[in-house]
């Protein structure tokens, strides 16, 4: 693997790490296994395309984005908290739905971005490489959400989601309305994978409807991968071994990319198998370790 290519891996990492930590707040805070990011991320991704192509600052793009991925986590919520309809099916329809969403905030299938400005401006501006704007970007960006995160967990709503999915019938018998808590958890959630894919876009130079495809997958592999690796014994570690583990799934797919075996090599085609494989790999290492220790 080239320089080039792990420092792409590690951006990339950076910027979908977002997008990881709202993944691990349904999925192992919350215990909500919710598929709307599929659909959340490309909405990040058109509605600050579609800003920034009307003449909106980028930064201020990403804030649109954010309030437009709350928003779809708060529908999914509602689905499931006021109409009783299943978190899984809930999050499958909001999905289905903010595919036709995308297209009419695009105006079609993608938009470019080719020649307006973008987040990485300020910081060439200011002398830094172009190959690097993007990985110092990503890099502050990630930090502050996952200091930020780290401390919303630590308030009074922070507890009240984290004791709604440790367990929602002693909170409820404490007077929390669990339904509540539930629809922030959710909307907060969908506002980082916007997020990420606001980042995204403008760092494509293009936001494109098929573009979340997969996003789940990933987030719950970065999620596996991080927990394996770096542990999860507090909530701090926790969130920072989520973004670890988006890096290191990046690399790792980087990796596999490259790696050539006499005349086997693998393909872009063959993402979803190597997946697979890393998150089998995350999934059985623990047990095979302490068989090892045991022996």
């Amino acid at each position: 693997m080239t320089w080039y290519a792990a420092l792409g891996a590690v951006e990339q990492g950076l910027v979908y790490g977002i997008m990881v930590i709202g993944v691990y707040l349904t999925f192992r805070v919350l215990d909500f296994p919710d598929l709307t990011v599929d659909g959340s991320l490309p909405l990040g991704a058109a509605i600050s395309a579609l800003a920034i192509s009307q003449g909106l600052n980028p930064y201020l793009s990403l804030g649109l984005a954010v309030t437009g991925g709350f928003l779809a986590g708060v529908v999914t919520a509602v689905l499931n908290t006021r109409f009783r309809i299943l978190h899984l099916l809930a999050s499958i329809l909001t999905m289905i739905a903010l595919y036709s969403v995308n297209i009419r905030i695009m105006g079609g299938p993608n938009i470019a971005l080719l020649g307006s400005e973008t987040v990485f401006d300020s910081a060439i501006a200011l002398g830094v490489p172009g190959q690097y704007a993007g990985i110092l970007i990503f890099g502050l960006l990630a930090l502050f959400v996952t200091a930020l995160i780290i401390w919303f967990l630590g308030t009074e709503i922070g507890h009240a989601i984290l004791a709604t999915g440790d367990n929602p019938k002693m909170i409820t018998s404490l007077g929390v309305n669990t339904h509540t808590i539930i629809i922030i958890g959710v909307g907060l959630s969908n506002a980082l994978v916007a997020l990420s894919g606001a980042l995204v876009a403008q760092n494509q130079g293009a936001a494109d409807v098929g573009m979340g495809v997969g996003t789940i997958i990933a987030g719950l592999a970065s999620v596996i991968i991080g927990e394996t690796l770096f542990g999860g014994r507090s909530i701090a570690r926790a969130i920072i071994a989520a973004l670890l583990g988006s890096i290191v799934y990046r690399l790792a797919i980087a990796l596999a990319l490259g790696l050539k075996i006499g005349s086997f090599s693998f393909n872009p085609s063959d993402l979803n198998l190597i997946t697979s494989l890393l998150v089998i790999s995350a999934l059985v290492s623990p047990a095979l370790k302490k068989r090892i220790m045991a022996r």
